[in-house]
């Protein structure tokens, strides 16, 4: 069982979020530290999940689309998080709700607004 879930922002997040998640403990990367800008969003959830890491972005319809289409597959995926664009405090602020509230096994194949 997973504590926490390990988190990969979107490139719609800000790098400060991340900077900002982690100085809670939190175990974070982002898609420009894996290298993995430009790639569709399909793309960006596929290589969440080979991280085994819940995605974090702001872009509900997309994402929304993309977690109905695994679930019709029967796909496994390790949770997405999706927050309104708010400065990256707020951003924090509602991720850690989530996080704190529920075990990284509790995430996965969960598509949770924050």
């Amino acid at each position: 069982m997973s504590l926490f879930a390990s988190l990969y922002t979107d490139e719609d997040v800000s790098a400060l979020v991340a900077t900002l998640l982690r100085s809670r403990g939190l175990d974070v990367t982002t898609v420009p530290e894996q290298s993995s800008l430009g790639k569709t969003d399909r793309e960006q959830l596929e290589f969440a999940i080979s991280l085994g890491r819940c995605l974090v972005t702001h872009n509900r319809v997309d994402f929304e689309r993309l977690h109905l289409q695994f679930t019709k597959e029967e796909r496994q995926h390790f949770g997405i998080i999706v927050v309104p664009q708010k400065n990256a405090y707020e951003v924090v602020r509602r991720v850690c709700i989530l996080v704190n509230k529920l075990t990284g096994d509790a995430v996965k194949n969960q598509l949770l607004y924050a």
